[in-house]
């Protein structure tokens, strides 16, 4: 089965945002940091169940890791049914919480 992977509007702006943050310190990590997060999200498109449970109470919420460097970023998603995949927001792993 093969999921279709939507974003959310405030995913497309926390991209944008990590992007911009990586960009001013280094434009090739932030180049290379962009394309680590769009191939980790393409594994979505076969395996999202793969990914842990964002919170116990609800499995169809869920996060995926994405490594990059010594830290990396975090994807909150929902299996919205047996086609769909939304991204809802992504972080780096040393934020806080997703905003």
């Amino acid at each position: 089965m093969s999921y279709k992977v939507r974003y959310t509007e405030a995913a497309r702006e926390d991209l944008k945002r990590l992007f911009t943050f990586q960009a001013d310190q280094d434009r090739r990590a932030a180049q290379n940091a962009r394309k680590a997060i769009a191939d980790s999200i393409k594994l979505l498109q076969e395996f999202p169940f793969t990914c842990r449970k964002a919170i116990p109470e609800n499995p169809l919420l869920r996060e995926m890791l994405v490594s990059f460097g010594a830290a990396g970023y975090v994807a909150l998603f929902e299996i919205e049914d047996n086609n769909t995949v939304t991204i809802l927001a992504v972080r780096h792993q040393r934020e806080d919480d997703y905003y």
